[in-house]
């Protein structure tokens, strides 16, 4: 996974907390470059946002970009920030007692939100610096799950295990859609192609019998060689029963 480029942390939280009004001369913005770069990305990738790239699409020098975006490296920081904050625009969570309605919510919203921003995953989280987009999303989240038995720790270790749960299946479906022609929806042509010659390496088929079996099975029952999207239905469901089984321990 590529490593996030260093940023210079002050000069990226003035670009990230100010509020930029649009140049009288130019139109741009802070808010209108990211939302521009952002929308490529989702189009042809994050390698496709270059500042020559984004000047010619505002429809002005790349020069006058630099005072509302910072470089290259801050801009990727803006999008992630812009991205963030709209996670929960068309999945809300929602109000009442059902904690498992609310930790689903949050899946599912950052799961919609890996999908229409498959760059996202591409990147490696280290020590981000907050913007408003990341906070208001934090502050969502974490108090999607304040009083309902969980420490403030456990809180934060929770919330930061289901992300990881989603990002990480959410990366594996993206990556196995990338490997697919155009127009392929399953597996089916890809591994009758593969098969003879992996029959043959391996030989006897009783050599790896529990993986046969179920490799087997889950071709025959999805078409697909993995089913990492399967695999974060079922994750989201075991991670709400261990928070469960933990909130009705005496000692949670």
């Amino acid at each position: 996974m590529p490593k996030r480029t260093e940023v210079d942390e002050l000069k990226l939280l003035g670009l990230l907390w100010r509020d930029s009004p649009a140049s009288p001369r130019s139109g741009i913005s802070t808010q209108s470059i990211t939302a521009l770069a952002v929308g490529l990305a989702d189009r042809e990738g994050l390698d496709a946002v270059t500042i020559r790239r984004l000047a010619q699409e505002a429809g002005v020098t790349a020069m006058a970009l630099y005072p509302h975006i910072g470089g290259r490296a801050e801009l990727v920081e803006l999008m992630l920030d812009h991205v963030a904050g709209r996670t929960y625009e068309a999945i809300t969570i929602p109000d009442g007692p059902d904690w498992r309605a609310r930790v689903t919510a949050i899946a599912e919203a950052n799961w919609a939100s890996c999908q229409a921003h498959p760059w996202i995953t591409d990147l490696a989280t280290g020590r981000p610096v907050p913007g408003p987009g990341a906070s208001r999303k934090y502050e969502i989240e974490l108090s999607a799950l304040d009083r309902i038995g969980l420490t403030e720790i456990q809180m934060e270790h929770t919330l930061t295990a289901l992300l990881s749960l989603v990002q990480g299946t959410a990366r594996a479906t993206i990556a196995l859609h990338r490997s697919r022609e155009p127009g392929e929806e399953h597996d089916a042509n890809w591994w009758a192609q593969i098969e003879p010659s992996l029959t043959s390496a391996i030989g006897d088929e009783t050599r790896f019998p529990t993986a046969s079996r179920v490799s087997g099975i889950l071709g025959e029952q999805t078409g697909k060689a993995n089913d990492p999207e399967g695999a974060y239905r079922r994750g989201v469901g075991l991670f709400i029963d261990g928070i469960a089984n933990q909130l009705n321990r005496p000692s949670a």
